[in-house]
Parts: structure tokens; C-alpha cells; sequence
């Protein structure tokens, strides 16, 4: 017999499900419904199954320990999208620290949509997770405060707790661990590296009032103009969205205006770093001796640019609220409010204004 086996993304191998049915003489969903932990099978059918998950390695051992149960512990994370760079590493460290601590891993998207968040907590509500991470950028209105203080108490009364990864806390009143990133400093650290290269006329590229990340980094960029004690210029704040396609969008239309009043530019993200430099070579403009530009996030369109950016340990973000949840659970009393710290990237997107 041919043993059919999958890529575990390691250079291991494992086998699949059907082979475990197979081996157990049961159907591929009565495997599926046992260990799912939930199934009424037999003591005698549960424990062929679970022997040929155990001898077949079918899953790695962190999970099968954490299926072995009447039941499986597990971690959920929410975030708008599985497509944006940062939105995959910070998924990837939650997935891996869960893995680590011997849980499933539950993903759920929204789109940005806010009734869809409150139906995805729902759910992950009904499955009995840990925890609930919720990712991503976020207008924090009244109306975001009151929805993430019911969920923060819904998860709480059934043992589970809320986490905000990367959003800004609730307050005191709500349960809900928080692990954030110093926006505002990274985005000084960035504006300053191009101010004490002599550019007075920097250019910042995704700004969107309200939105919590944009504002924390444009609030960075405005600290630093004040330090080095250069007048703050609005029209020099464009408003787009933290995408490749809207950099491109902003920087197209700046230069098609003819206000080419800028040597430098911030852009808010690396992803619209990289769209802004694609309009600026369509339009004759090489980076850095005609503009330079700083980025923010230190992922793979910085290195494909050789770009000087904002470094965040994104993966580090999600193993850290996994930690923090799970510690909580056990220790109790005030949840917890960690920033963790960002640095710059020193590459050759930056040229002193000075230079001939």
C-alpha cells in the first residue's frame, strides 16, 4: 500500500486522515467527529482512532496531546485579512505559540467588518476558547469602546478572556489584555532619521483620522517635526488606506498636481512605501537621489526595496498575547498592558539632502 503523506512546511512528513481511518478501520469522519473531542463513539473506536493518530503522527505532538482529551483546549484570533503581510506573521506567532502550549489554533477573518467581529467572538465564544485575539486597525469610537466592553465581559463570564492585539486599551473597567506596539515612537525614530538628514519637506503617506495605527504614527511623524523644530505643514499629510495600490494611488496623484514640494517621504507602511516608489519611477524620480523614503514594518516588500523602515517583531506580537492570555488565566486579578518596542532599519532609501 502506497502511504500517503503531507508536507508538514517543516521537511517533515505526516500522514493524512484517510490513513488513520484506514488504520483504524473507521470512516474519515468518524475520525474527523472523535477528535474533535465532542463525539459519543465508543471507548473501543476512540481509542483505535487515537492509537493510529498517536503511531501515523498524524498531527504534531503539541496538538495530539491537546486532542488526547475529552476535549480540545484552544486559542482563537480574529483579524480583517489572512492576505496582508503583517496580518499572516501575526497569525503565524499566535499559531505557533499556541501550538507551543499544547492548544488548537482557531482563524477567523472579518474584513474590517465590525458585525461580523461581534458574530466571529460569538462563535469562538460557543467553542469554549481560552482566549479570543482580536487584530488589526481599528476606528475606537464610543460605539468600537461599548462593543469591545461586551465582549470583553461575555468571554469573561464563561472563562475565556479578550485580547487586544495591537489595538489601545479600554480601560481599567474592561477585562481585557492588551499587547500594542509603540507606533508613535517608531514613527518619531523614522521621521527624525530623514530630519537630521537635512529634509524639512517630508512627505507622510497614509494618514486616516481615527483609524488607531495611522494616527499613532502620524502622531510620531508630528513629534518629530516639533522636535527638530520644523513647522508642521498639513497639506503635507496625504489620506489613504495601508496598501500597496494606495501608495501607489497617493504618490500618482501628488506628483500629478505638480507639487513635487517634498525631498522626502514617511509612508506609513511598507506596503505603501512600495507602491509610492513605483510612481515615483514611472514619473523619472529614483529613490534616494532624487526623494528618499522610510517605511514602516520591516517585511518583505522593505527588503525587495532595500528600504529603511520601522522594524516590528509582528510574530513576537502574537506569541506575546497568546503568553498574556494564558498567564492570566491562571494568575488572575488586573489584565495585563504590555508596548512592545520597535527600531529603525538603517538601509539605502535615505540620502542626506546636502549631497550633490
Amino acid at each position: 500500500m502506497v502511504r500517503r503523506v503531507s508536507d508538514t512546511g517543516d521537511g517533515q512528513r505526516r500522514s493524512t486522515i484517510r490513513e488513520v481511518a484506514d488504520r483504524a478501520g473507521v470512516s474519515i469522519a468518524t475520525v474527523s467527529r472523535i477528535m474533535s473531542g465532542d463525539y459519543p463513539a465508543s471507548p473501543a473506536t476512540r481509542k483505535r482512532v487515537m492509537r493510529a493518530v498517536e503511531e501515523l503522527d498524524y498531527v504534531a505532538n503539541a496538538h495530539a496531546r491537546a486532542l488526547a482529551g475529552t476535549s480540545a483546549k484552544s486559542i482563537a484570533i480574529v483579524l480583517n485579512s489572512v492576505v496582508s503581510p503583517h496580518y499572516a506573521h501575526v497569525a503565524q506567532g499566535v499559531e505557533a505559540q499556541t501550538a507551543a502550549e499544547g492548544r488548537l489554533c482557531l482563524i477567523g477573518t472579518t474584513g474590517g467588518d465590525p458585525e461580523r467581529e461581534l458574530a466571529m467572538v460569538k462563535f469562538m465564544r460557543e467553542q469554549h476558547t481560552e482566549a479570543v485575539i482580536l487584530v488589526g486597525n481599528v476606528v475606537a469610537d464610543e460605539k468600537y469602546h461599548r462593543r469591545m466592553g461586551r465582549y470583553a465581559h461575555a468571554l469573561a463570564a464563561v472563562g475565556s478572556r479578550l485580547v487586544l492585539c495591537g489595538r489601545p486599551p479600554l480601560g481599567p473597567d474592561v477585562p481585557a489584555v492588551v499587547v500594542e506596539y509603540d507606533n508613535a515612537g517608531g514613527a518619531f525614530a523614522a521621521t527624525s532619521h530623514l530630519l537630521s538628514a537635512g529634509h524639512e519637506r517630508v512627505l507622510c503617506l497614509g494618514s486616516r483620522p481615527g483609524y488607531t495605527t495611522a494616527d499613532g504614527r502620524v502622531a510620531g511623524y508630528r513629534q518629530a517635526l516639533a522636535a527638530h523644530r520644523v513647522p508642521h505643514d498639513p497639506a503635507l499629510e496625504v489620506e489613504g488606506k495601508m496598501e500597496w495600490h494606495e501608495g501607489y494611488r497617493m504618490m500618482k496623484e501628488r506628483l500629478a498636481t505638480g507639487a513635487h514640494d517634498f525631498t522626502a517621504v514617511f509612508a506609513l507602511n511598507d506596503l505603501v512605501a512600495g507602491g509610492a516608489v513605483r510612481a515615483l519611477a514611472e514619473a523619472g524620480l529614483r529613490v534616494p537621489d532624487d526623494v528618499s523614503i522610510v517605511g514602516f514594518d520591516d517585511l518583505q516588500p522593505s527588503l525587495d526595496l532595500d528600504l529603511t523602515t520601522v522594524h516590528m517583531s509582528h510574530e513576537e506580537i502574537g506569541r506575546t498575547a497568546v503568553r498574556l492570555a494564558l498567564e492570566h488565566g491562571v494568575r488572575g486579578g488586573t489584565p495585563p498592558h504590555v508596548v512592545l518596542g520597535t527600531h529603525l532599519v538603517i538601509r539605502s532609501s535615505v540620502r542626506p539632502r546636502s549631497a550633490s
